[in-house]
């Protein structure tokens, strides 16, 4: 029950110090990409380093890298399915669900992860 307590104080900590810096930023729209997901990375790669030592939470961050690199690609093909082919979002959206495991598992097997 502590850990989710601590996660709990060091990811609301890490939220509001990332809701400041995007409230700083222009446009306005950049406060949503600093709110919930990097505390909550951060807040679970403190827990880890902690509870598991450095090599186990360099594992969890690669494949946070990883898990981003192949949203970028997933965002990148439904944004051109939609703009461009002119599909309908539900269609562009498995379509590309599957070119994002795809990306994902490819990464995370080239970068070393481990079956």
């Amino acid at each position: 029950m502590s850990e989710y307590v601590i996660r709990f104080l060091v990811g609301g900590a890490v939220v509001s110090a990332f809701s400041m810096l995007g409230d700083v930023l222009k446009p306005k729209s950049f406060a949503g990409l600093f709110g919930a997901a990097p505390s909550v990375a951060l807040a679970t790669l403190g827990i880890a380093i902690h509870q598991h030592g450095a090599v186990y939470a360099g594992a969890q961050s690669l494949s946070m890298m990883v898990g981003a690199i192949a949203l970028v690609v997933y965002s990148i093909l439904v944004c051109q399915l939609l703009m461009r082919a002119g599909m309908r979002a539900l269609p562009a959206t498995i379509v590309s669900i599957v070119v994002w495991l795809g990306a994902a598992f490819g990464l995370w097997a080239i970068a070393g992860g481990q079956a």
